[in-house]
């Protein structure tokens, strides 16, 4: 085998798997926080691909929410402590929360049985939004989750496009589709002889703003049109 493309969720096999063999990861969240790289400019060991920093997304995220949502001073936050990035995300949705003066309710979802259990924290005290932190737990209840989102007129922030073509409102986050494109020049590179600890991590070049308006109208919700103008994509 002369190259690994892992994909988000396989990252931690591909790494236990070999230290050798070089890993071309397509979205790599937070890589030096997290231990996997040594720096963007020179990744060192066998990994490397596009990445970013979930400094400044988070908040993003949030300020993208509360526009959506003007009157919006609670939000949930479903999120998995035990996930990869997941407890800096929460940081910096708190730090940005604290901007904007919103207060937030932490809902962790460790495993199935804390699913339900989120869904009856935010029964017993409803959230104005709710912001899903990607994970492997958050992605398999999706539907789940954007059910009890639309039936309870909660709106959602969701991490990535997918989510909102499945019902969620909104999502913000970089282009995955270009990020795998340019993945595949990293593994063009290694095939022809390059080390992976010297390619550079290219940060996003594009960043997507889908809205769902079919939830939005399900929702009762109006979407003010200085938020539909920055969109990428609007489902109807």
């Amino acid at each position: 085998m002369d190259v690994i493309v892992a994909v988000p969720g396989s990252v931690d096999a591909a790494r236990e798997a070999t230290k050798t063999i070089p890993i071309i990861i397509p979205a790599l969240n937070d890589p030096v926080e997290e231990g996997l790289v040594k720096s963007l400019a020179r990744p060192g060991g066998n990994i490397t691909g596009t990445g970013w920093s979930a400094q400044g997304l988070s908040g993003k995220r949030l300020e993208l929410l509360k526009e959506a949502a003007p009157k919006l001073s609670r939000a949930g936050v479903l999120w998995n402590p035990a996930n990869q990035g997941g407890p800096r995300q929460w940081q910096e949705t708190q730090s940005a929360a604290r901007k904007l003066r919103v207060s937030l309710q932490s809902l962790e979802v460790r495993d199935p049985n804390d699913v339900p259990k989120a869904f009856a924290a935010m029964m017993q005290r409803r959230p104005d939004a709710l912001i899903i932190i990607a994970s492997p737990i958050t992605t398999a209840y999706r539907p789940l989750i954007i059910e009890f989102a639309t039936k309870q007129h909660i709106p959602t922030m969701f991490a990535t496009k997918a989510d909102v073509e499945a019902g969620g409102l909104i999502s913000y986050a970089p282009s995955l589709t270009d990020s795998f494109r340019r993945a595949a020049r990293y593994v063009d590179k290694v095939l022809k002889g390059a080390n992976p600890g010297d390619l550079p991590i290219e940060e996003p070049a594009k960043f997507e703003l889908a809205i769902n308006l079919r939830t939005a109208k399900a929702l009762k919700l109006t979407i003010p049109k200085t938020l539909l103008l920055q969109a990428d994509q609007t489902i109807e």
